[in-house]
């Protein structure tokens, strides 16, 4: 039973910076793309950014360009978020997802279902 348990949501003022992980476990089949996304108030459930286990690639909605880098650690087999020059808009839950066979390009256009999602972690960006 593969799990992704998310952590570092937390309350920041614009401006501020976080860093997200996603824990993963119970991984016996290989994983193509571990991605974020995240959901705000009365939106529909945008792809943020994805990194491909397969060549390190990363991926990032426009929106998140330059602010957000994704990264991984293969060793704790955990996959980071870090975010800097955080602006409202930004507020939302943040899933950590994962799927065994679509590449980033499919996981980020958020169309496909996606095989494995964590339970989310609230990110707040207020003054």
């Amino acid at each position: 039973q593969v799990q992704l348990v998310e952590s570092g949501g937390d309350l920041v003022q614009p401006g501020g910076s976080l860093r997200l992980s996603c824990a993963t476990s119970g991984v016996t089949l290989p994983i193509t793309a571990v991605g974020w996304f995240r959901q705000a108030p009365g939106k529909e459930r945008e792809g943020v950014s994805c990194i491909s286990t397969r060549d390190g690639s990363t991926h990032y909605v426009d929106s998140v360009k330059g602010r957000f880098t994704i990264s991984r650690d293969n060793a704790n087999s955990t996959v980071y978020l870090e975010m800097s020059g955080l602006e409202t808009e930004d507020t939302a839950v943040y899933y950590c997802v994962a799927d065994q066979v679509l590449p980033c390009t499919v996981v980020l256009r958020g169309v496909a279902e996606l095989d494995y999602w964590g339970q989310g972690t609230q990110v707040t960006v207020s003054s």
